[in-house]
């Protein structure tokens, strides 16, 4: 049997066990039912069932997904439509996940692949500063892949926007603070203002009179 602070108790009766549970109040819990003898441990079962749930929950919070994102090109894209493509892929690097990028070919565009190449190329020149060439270009079919990986890890990123969001909110709470004491402070100056005016008014009736 093992203590409630993992002390080694021995060898006991499961009477004996059953006891000193009682006496301290604790739980008698089987952990290694397979050794001979089996090992029983002195616990509070409810507590360890509650601080074992919670490591399973901050484990899966912090456990990270590889995600592939996609996006589709056309050889011949139009610079107004790649910029928006080229959007999306640092929209997906600055989240952390890979971006596979594959270009379409139609008809007599498959007898041109450095097309579909040198725009490859080019995207992977404009967002050098986010993500990589992680699987160089290379023709599958009608289409050609290439797979951009993020510089910055997915753990890393979603702790970035975590403190983003947090700064958004503490300057958003300061401006509304602000706001309140302005407020206060031009309503305490409207109604200086009105006194005054109210003391002038028996002044100037006193000097119509006069």
């Amino acid at each position: 049997m093992v203590g409630p602070n993992g002390e080694q108790v021995g060898i006991v009766r499961v009477e004996d066990a059953l006891r000193l549970a009682e006496e301290a109040n604790l739980d008698l819990v089987e952990v290694a039912p397979m050794a001979k003898p089996p090992v029983a441990k002195l616990m509070d079962f409810g507590k360890f069932k509650y601080e074992a749930a919670m490591k399973a929950r901050e484990a899966r919070k912090n456990q990270v997904n590889t995600v592939i994102k996609e996006i589709k090109l056309r050889p011949k894209i139009d610079p107004h439509d790649y910029g928006t493509k080229k959007g999306h892929v640092e929209r997906f690097l600055k989240a952390g996940d890979k971006v596979k990028v594959t270009i379409m070919f139609r008809g007599r565009e498959q007898s041109r692949p450095e097309l579909g190449r040198r725009l490859l190329e080019r995207l992977a020149e404009d967002i050098v500063e986010l993500g990589y060439v992680e699987s160089a270009p290379k023709q599958d079919g009608r289409n050609m892949i290439m797979v951009i990986g993020p510089t910055k890890k997915k753990a890393e990123a979603k702790a970035e926007q975590r403190r983003s969001r947090e700064q958004r909110g503490a300057a958003s709470d300061a401006a509304h603070a602000e706001h309140i004491e302005t407020t206060e402070l031009t309503e305490h100056t409207d109604e200086t203002q009105a006194a005054d005016q109210a003391e002038q008014v028996p002044t100037e009736q006193a000097a119509a009179a006069e």
